[in-house]
């Protein structure tokens, strides 16, 4: 039997497990830096992010972190899909399309105007199941990002 359920404390060595798989998937494990500790504090003490776990007969499958933005245009918050991830052997089962239903439906509880997520250009896989959902490309925007010395610079400046 397939569940979704909110991640809780005593969950974060398997989130930590499944984050280290997506950024091998993704080529950039080299910058996982993340603890089960920080996930504790960020997760379940700050409550800065949320998490889903998908499991199968109750072993977990994937996971969909997600946290609250805010669109001014809108006038209201959004979800941002920071990672979703559904292991290899899992794949093709429905279970990536359950996640983000699940998340379209908190969005859609919560009365939020957006669900959103970023993709790497190279994964054709994701992108073609992005599209299939009907989701759409946001052409003309650039992601930019200040992170470590950057961030500290202009934190001082």
């Amino acid at each position: 039997m397939f569940t979704i359920r909110p991640a809780v404390p005593g969950d974060e060595g398997f989130i930590l497990k499944l984050i280290i798989e997506l950024a091998e998937y993704e080529k950039l494990a080299h910058e996982v830096v993340a603890t089960e500790e920080i996930l504790h504090e960020w997760l379940f003490e700050k409550e800065k992010a949320r998490v889903l776990i998908a499991e199968e007969d109750g072993v977990g499958v994937g996971y969909a972190l997600y946290f609250y933005n805010f669109s001014t245009f809108l006038g209201r918050a959004g979800i941002y899909l920071e990672d979703l991830y559904v292991r290899p052997a899992y794949r093709k089962r429905g279970y990536g399309k359950a996640l983000l239903r699940r998340l379209a439906q908190i969005a859609q509880a919560e009365g939020c105007g957006r669900l959103e997520w970023s993709c790497l250009d190279w994964n054709q896989p994701s992108i073609d199941f992005y599209l299939s959902l009907n989701a759409k490309p946001m052409d003309g925007w650039t992601v930019y990002r200040l992170t470590g010395d950057t961030l500290k610079a202009l934190a001082e400046s």
